[in-house]
């Protein structure tokens, strides 16, 4: 019951507006223990003080992946339920998304810089999180191109889905091709590589990170219904005042 009641848009500002403020507070302490433990942590044995890179990289890296699948989710909502939160969910997502993609790009381009020589190289990995950035920008721009507010959003959602091929790309690629990018490292077969004295302040830059997301992508939900609420409010007395 509880998951039909948040379907309903109404609703959803209600319980959001409870829980955003909870939301925000923890990310912002979670982020703050998980940064104090990265200062904390010891240098890597082999890339030193520039490991610490990490605890933000890897954070970008997973959220850019998972907003993306996200919008997939929410995609099908658009296409076979028509349900208006999905095309919110999917349109508030997006730019999220977009700006994660480009600071993994970003962060590490700075790591590669004294581990590889080179800011960027066209390794698998780097590519298809290139493609991912690319792939949202496409998103964002089928919208804006496209007046109507229904077909904007079926058609983002048709390219959404057809793009989603792109993420186990980006997660399998150092599996698949023999990349310099470092292979899976937390999430593997066998158990993760990472000491647990780095191990630990990754996995909570992660979680106050992702909780930093769903504190964003909960006002960009709100601030888009409300934007839609006020178009057709503003539709509505122009064609009174025209009747």
């Amino acid at each position: 019951m509880a998951i039909l009641d948040l379907a309903n848009p109404t609703r959803f500002l209600n319980y959001s507006g409870r829980l955003l403020p909870w939301i925000a507070v923890a990310s912002v302490l979670v982020l703050a223990i998980g940064f104090w433990l990265a200062f904390q942590a010891p240098a890597d044995y082999q890339q030193g003080e520039t490991v610490k890179i990490m605890y933000i990289h890897v954070p970008f890296a997973w959220l850019a992946m998972f907003a993306y699948t996200l919008m997939a989710a929410s995609s099908l909502g658009i296409l076979v339920w028509r349900h208006p939160l999905a095309d919110v969910a999917h349109k508030a997502a997006a730019p999220i998304g977009a700006t994660f993609a480009a600071l993994c790009l970003v962060t590490g381009a700075l790591w590669g810089r004294p581990m590889w020589g080179t800011y960027w190289v066209w390794d698998a990995r780097l590519t298809s999180m290139l493609v991912l950035l690319l792939l949202y920008l496409g998103v964002m721009a089928l919208r804006a191109a496209i007046d109507d507010p229904s077909r904007s959003g079926r058609a983002a959602a048709v390219l959404t889905l057809v793009g989603v091929i792109n993420i186990p790309i980006v997660k399998f690629s150092v599996d698949w091709w023999n990349t310099l990018h470092q292979p899976a490292s937390v999430f593997r077969m066998g158990g993760s590589t990472i000491d647990g004295s780095l191990l630990w302040p990754l996995l909570t830059c992660a979680l106050g990170f992702s909780l930093l997301f769903a504190t964003l992508h909960l006002i960009a939900m709100r601030t888009e219904i409300l934007r839609r609420r006020v178009e057709v409010l503003e539709a509505r007395a122009a064609a009174e005042a025209m009747g």
